[in-house]
Parts: C-alpha cells; structure tokens; sequence
C-alpha cells in the first residue's frame, strides 16, 4: 500500500494560485489594488482630520469621530501618525507646544496658553506647562511647570488650560502690568467677561489685585500697560475720554493727552497721518499731547514716566496752566 504524504499548506496555497485563470489573476490584482486604495483613502481621512484639530487629538476623540481602533493602528504603523503617551495621536503638523504638553499630561498654560487663545500678551520665550498636583514620572525639559490648578477643573481631553486658569496661572506668573493687560484683552476679546470673572474663586492675592483694576477700555494690551505703571505711583489716567469728536486714548487730569500707538491699530501711513492731524487739533485746543509707541512702553518706560512727572510738575494737565 502506497502512503502518500500530505502537501505542506504552502505548496498547496501555490498549486491553487498556478491553478487560477488569468482572469481570476487579474481579478485578484484589481481586489488588492482596490484594497490598498481604500486603505490609503482612510489614512488621509484621518490625517486630514487631525490636521484640522491642530495635528493631534485623544483617541477618545478620534472615536467619536468615527475611526476605529485598527485605523488608528495602521497610521501609526505606517509612521504617517504618532502616538504620544497612549492616548494622544499626532500627525507631524502637529503644534510642537501641543506635543509638549501631551508628553507630559498637562496642558498648555500661562502665557503659552493665552498666546495659543489668541490674547494679547508679552512673550517671555518660555514654555509654560499646568500638571495635576499629584503628577509624576514626566519630562518638562526647561519649561515651566504650573503645579496649582485654577479655578475651572480641566479634564484629560483638553490640550490648553480653561481661559480662567490662563488668568489666574498670569496673575501669580507674570508681573502685574503684563498679567492685566493680558486680562484686559481677555475681556475686550470675549474670551471671558467681567461678571464671570467676579464670581470666581480666586485662591490667590495676586490674582484677586488682578481682577480688581481689570476693564474694558483698552483698546489693545500696550493701552493697558501704562495706565497699570501710572496707577502704581498714585497717578490715574482716565482712558476714552472724547475731545473734539475723538476718544483719547488717556487723560490725565484736565489737559495732559496720552495717545498710545499699538501695532494692531497704527501700522499705516494713513492712519499715522490721521493721528498726526488729531494731535494738531488737540494742541490747538490748548491740550498737551504726548505719544507713545510700543518700543518705548515696554522698553523706555523710565524715560516716559519722567517726561510725564515732568509735565505735571510743570501744570501741563491743569486747565489752569492754559489761562494766560
């Protein structure tokens, strides 16, 4: 009796392919292309859907978006993804701060997060990073580690700190004119409002000496500034107060004008002309007019608080200085 041994599965899988048609061949080559396509037109869904939320997300997220765990896996195999602590996914668009923050299980804060928010505020080159009090086992490198949190609690979907946090972390971080200029463009933003902001539980001095001199009349961060150094040695600027048709960017006392060119509102020549003509009307009108830039509020501010002693001490903001 002949015994005949069994076809290993490997020689059998290529009798079965030598066995196909061309027809059958090709249809086969036209399934995997297909295969593969789709596989590829998914991936770009993905990643076009990362790169609009900023190159990185929480795959609780990407759940709910619809992608499956597989898909997840296959970007990521296929290195057009990366994973970040498990659950961050990012592509390599994604915002390198972002990143940071994800590495550590934190979130962007202070001034990181309110330059990410789109605020008004003075950069300090530095990253700023908020952690959960109890965190452990991470790599900041040189940022600087907010441990506290605010009074909004964050959750672990979020990548940047609750506007409020950014306020307050600003407020025990920042200097006081940097932080309430930041403030300040908060509100005129509409990132928060003034009444939200009284009725939050503020843990800190700092914080609460912040909300207290915060307004809304500055029209740009740079506006703020001066009127918080001013206030610090006793003297009070009214900010708005309109003249001649126009509202002034400062006053004090009766007659001395401080108008206070931001880039955001003085960048042409056309409106630097229609300052210039503001300036000659006020002067006119027996005000004193002094301008400021951007360059001489954040770095000359010495020079300035001296001209305007200068000018007090002379009566220049005394309606009376002006009778002849």
């Amino acid at each position: 009796m002949t015994v005949l041994s069994p076809i290993p599965p490997s020689d059998a899988r290529g009798l079965v392919r030598s066995a196909r048609t061309p027809a059958q061949r090709a249809h086969d080559a036209r399934a995997n292309r297909e295969r593969s396509e789709r596989t590829e037109r998914e991936h770009a869904k993905l990643i076009s859907w990362l790169d609009e939320h900023e190159g990185i997300a929480h795959t609780h997220d990407l759940y709910a978006a619809g992608f499956t765990g597989h898909r997840i896996r296959s970007a990521v195999v296929s290195r057009e993804a990366s994973r970040i602590r498990r659950s961050w996914i990012a592509t390599r668009k994604a915002n390198p701060q972002l990143r940071r923050a994800a590495s550590v299980g934190g979130r962007l804060a202070c001034v990181s997060a309110a330059r990410h928010r789109g605020l008004w505020t003075i950069d300090d080159g530095r990253l700023h990073l908020a952690v959960a009090p109890n965190a452990c086992r991470f790599d900041a490198g040189d940022a600087i580690v907010h441990w506290n949190t605010g009074p909004v609690d964050p959750h672990r979907y979020e990548l940047v700190e609750p506007v409020v946090d950014v306020l307050a972390h600003l407020a025990d971080c920042r200097p006081f004119d940097h932080a309430l200029a930041t403030w300040e463009s908060a509100v005129r933003t509409g990132a928060t409002t003034l009444p939200l902001l009284a009725q939050m539980p503020l843990r800190s001095a700092a914080a609460r000496r912040v909300r207290a001199a915060c307004g809304m009349l500055s029209d740009s961060g740079i506006e703020s500034i001066p009127v918080a150094r001013l206030a610090r040695i006793g003297i009070r600027v009214r900010q708005q107060v309109r003249i001649d048709g126009h509202h002034v960017d400062g006053l004090i006392g009766e007659r001395l004008v401080l108008q206070i060119d931001g880039y955001e509102f003085h960048r042409t020549a056309a409106q630097r002309g229609t300052d210039i003509a503001h300036d000659r009307r006020l002067a006119l009108l027996g005000y004193t007019v002094l301008r400021l830039d951007y360059q001489q509020v954040l770095f000359g501010w010495d020079e300035v608080e001296a001209e305007i002693r200068h000018a007090m001490a002379a009566g220049l903001h005394l309606a009376s200085a002006r009778i002849r």
